[in-house]
């Protein structure tokens, strides 16, 4: 009872106090007995725990923690311990009247009488939940931050002091520049740039602008752990306080190497583009200018050997007449380098072995250099086969030697090699117009003063040239990388100053077999008896023509244009051979009077002259088959020879139809081709080839004209040419093939994908430009086949 009544007496303490307690809702403000039991309840705590005061006074307080709390006796543990030290402060979860949980922050304190005797608790709890709430979340923030900046791996992203020591490092940096974070923090910044760079101060330029302006950004090199050097994209950020207080810096890197490395690559297929394009642009123009620049010279040439029988005997005038024949002759070689150049001369491709062709240059080589020029000619072993014209090959190999030995000023080496050589993909992106693949290079390399970086991009542009006013045109290199273009090639040049030169030069592999070369013998100028039309739009060209063949014994008929032509064709003079310029004005082009005549006239031959021959009778930078072609200027030796030729071959073909009729008429006999291609001469020529094998023969220029015969007419065999405008040849094949028609398909193309394509269909694939034989060989494999 004694016990009891100092209880009481704690109870009824100053009323204020009492008055205050009840005031506060902010706080469960309560008190317990020294067994732990509730003797008083404020608005506060009824708020918090959800309990009215008769509900829960005299209850234990233990009520409001968890289970798992209970079964650990926490409880007794806070009251224990705040009866010992006079305080118990603890968070953690309690529970409310209606079962849900709050975070709470606990303060029991010990109550005692004067006399120290305990004689209960009083108890404070606070609910902490939308704190706790607040503090979770930017826990979970922080640490998905962290963990965001610890997985990333492509950027360094780190913090450093306000003196710019590192104080943190994430997986990216060590990825970028190799250190552990052991390793590193606690380093100086510093230690990432170039010797150059911290000798110039970037670093303490980096940290005073950021510190500054709030930020720095830099792109330049930086180093990595092992030494070597990489491209980076820096930003540093200043960090500071609410008070502005500088407490450190962000620091983000980016290694930016293959960005670097593409931009470069990038800026130099551009360069490389333009100058391909200036290039065209001046091959272009250069070519035009050879075609008149020709005609002049045709004329001076006919005129001067026309005057040289005039003035037989006279010794002073013959020298003139020669030494203007001499001047005529440079012309002419000039107009062909910029012809060569411009990719527009006419070339006759041969399947040759370079490394046999090299080296039957090498005494005509010692010969140009002089004997203070040693050379060497290494040929690889296995060296495959390539399709080029063997003449203009000599002249470019012979260019390239005249200019290795001006490089080395008589005395020096030069080495020709030839090898087996294979372009990748890597190499072939950085060079324009050039594929993949197998090739057979030509090095050509010298000991001279080498070529100067600045002057290497320009060796060539026609007339650009380092040698004296008399020295050089210019042109060598110009017309060797014209020829190179034109024939699939392509040339590159390696120069060191003061070491010497290597220029290399790449010709497709060709898988056929090597073809045999003649060489054409001069032999006296011959004439004939035969009737020649001329065809000629240039009135003094035109005269010149008619005298020489005049004077060597030829009926001349003349004509100024096609349309002219065709008419005295139409007429019924007996021709033999039609002489006809390639470039004339008009409708009908050449091509087209050369077809239409042979369809008046089946035994009629045919040569062309021109000094620019464009696209009308040259395709791929190659003669079209079966076309004869005389170059302009041309000598009377020349024009005599050509047309002897030209009608040789003719007869030869007029003898040989009835045998080759007869070899191949036990599957041609008689047999309909439908020839579709778009060329009107390629159209011409190789009907003479159907015919001349005992093919009947029907032409179409396109798809659609293609399937109208069809719809109207039977066919044997459909051989069509693959690239035609509109629909393709291949497509026809394939509409053909899904008709179901009773007929073979042959496709003729230059391009080698389109085989696997003819596979499919049952076709026969023959290869652009092919022969008479080619020609023959693929009908009667066809024949063999069912459609």
């Amino acid at each position: 009872m004694q016990k009891s009544n100092r209880f009481e007496a704690a109870q009824t303490s100053d009323g204020r106090y009492r008055l205050l307690v009840k005031a506060i809702t902010d706080y469960a403000i309560y008190m317990l007995d020294p067994g732990g039991r509730v003797t008083s309840w404020n608005p506060g705590a009824r708020r918090f725990k959800g309990y009215e005061a008769d509900e829960i006074i005299g209850r234990h307080f233990s009520t409001f923690y968890t289970d798992a709390e209970r079964a650990q006796n926490i409880p007794a543990q806070a009251l224990a311990e705040a009866e010992r030290t006079g305080r118990f402060e603890l968070e953690g979860w309690r529970v409310r009247k209606d079962g849900t949980q709050f975070w709470a922050h606990v303060i029991i304190d010990a109550i005692r009488s004067p006399e120290g005797e305990l004689v209960g608790f009083a108890k404070i709890t606070r609910d902490l939940t939308e704190r706790k709430a607040a503090e979770t979340k930017l826990r979970e923030s922080e640490a998905q931050f962290r963990l965001l900046v610890q997985s990333v791996t492509d950027y360094a992203i780190y913090m450093l002091d306000a003196s710019g020591h590192v104080a943190s490092w994430n997986a990216g940096a060590q990825h970028i520049k190799g250190y552990a974070p052991d390793e590193i923090i606690g380093r100086h910044f510093s230690e990432f740039y170039t010797e150059a760079d911290r000798a110039a101060g970037l670093p303490r330029i980096g940290l005073e602008t950021a510190t500054r302006n709030g930020r720095w950004e830099h792109e330049g090199q930086r180093v990595r752990k092992d030494g070597s050097v990489f491209w980076a994209h820096v930003v540093i950020h200043a960090i500071r306080d609410d008070a502005r207080k500088l407490l450190g810096f962000a620091k983000v890197t980016r290694d930016i190497t293959e960005r670097r490395e593409a931009e470069a690559a990038l800026q130099a297929a551009q360069e490389t583009m333009i100058r391909s394009q200036k290039l065209e642009a001046i091959g272009q123009l250069t070519g035009g200018v050879a075609h008149d620049f020709n005609n002049l010279l045709q004329v001076i040439s006919g005129n001067l050997q026309l005057l040289s029988k005039d003035i037989a005997g006279n010794a002073r005038a013959e020298m003139r007449v020669q030494t203007a024949l001499g001047g005529v002759a440079r012309g002419s070689k000039l107009a062909a380098q910029l012809l060569a150049f411009a990719r527009r001369q006419p070339l006759e491709p041969r399947v040759v072995n370079l490394g046999r062709l090299i080296k039957n240059m090498d005494e005509m080589l010692r010969r140009a250099l002089g004997g203070e020029i040693e050379v060497e000619t290494v040929v690889g072993g296995g060296l495959w086969n390539s399709l080029v014209d063997p003449d203009q090959l000599e002249n470019a190999v012979l260019n390239l030697a005249i200019n290795a030995r001006d490089a080395m000023d008589g005395q020096g080496r030069l080495t020709i090699e030839a090898s087996n050589a294979f372009l990748d993909d890597e190499y072939v992106r950085q060079h324009d117009e050039l594929t993949a693949g197998q090739y057979v290079m030509i090095a050509v390399t010298d000991t001279g003063a080498g070529i100067p970086p600045d002057i290497l991009e320009r060796v060539y542009e026609p007339f650009f040239t380092t040698k004296a006013e008399d020295k050089g045109t210019g042109l060598g290199l110009a017309m060797v990388y014209g020829f190179l273009k034109q024939s699939g090639g392509h040339v590159k040049i390696y120069s060191e100053v003061g070491a010497g030169t290597t220029v290399k030069l790449y010709f497709p592999r060709e898988a056929a077999s090597e073809d045999t070369l003649v060489s054409t013998r001069a032999g006296e100028i011959q004439g004939g008896e035969e009737t020649i039309l001329v065809v000629e739009d240039d009135e003094e060209v035109r005269e010149v023509a008619v005298s020489m063949l005049t004077e060597l014994g030829y009926r001349v008929v003349k004509a100024r244009d096609a349309a002219s032509a065709l008419v005295v064709v139409d007429s019924g003079i007996p021709i033999d051979l039609i002489f006809t310029d390639v470039m004339m004005p008009g409708t009908l082009r050449s091509p087209d009077l050369a077809r239409k005549a042979k369809e008046r006239l089946p035994n009629v031959a045919v040569l062309f002259t021109s000094g620019y021959t464009q696209n009308a009778i040259v395709h791929g930078g190659r003669l079209d088959p079966g076309v004869e072609l005389l170059a302009k200027p041309y000598t009377r030796e020349a024009l005599s020879r050509k047309i002897r030729h030209v009608l040789a071959n003719q007869a030869q073909r007029r003898v040989a139809k009835g045998s080759q009729h007869a070899a191949s008429e036990n599957t041609l006999k008689d047999a309909t081709v439908l020839l579709v291609e778009d060329d009107a001469l390629i159209r011409l020529t190789t009907t003479e080839m159907l015919s001349d094998i005992g093919c009947k023969v029907k032409e179409a220029g396109t798809a659609e004209e293609a399937l109208k015969i069809l719809d109207e007419q039977a066919v044997d065999v459909l051989l069509t040419d693959v690239g035609l405008p509109g629909v393709s040849g291949l497509q026809l094949a394939k509409d053909v093939h899904a008709r179901g028609l009773d007929l073979r398909l042959v496709l003729a193309t230059g391009d080698s994908a389109v085989k696997s394509e003819a596979a499919k269909l049952g076709a026969i694939f023959i290869v652009k430009p092919y022969t008479p034989n080619s020609l023959r060989e693929g009908l009667e494999d066809a024949m063999k086949k069912r459609g």
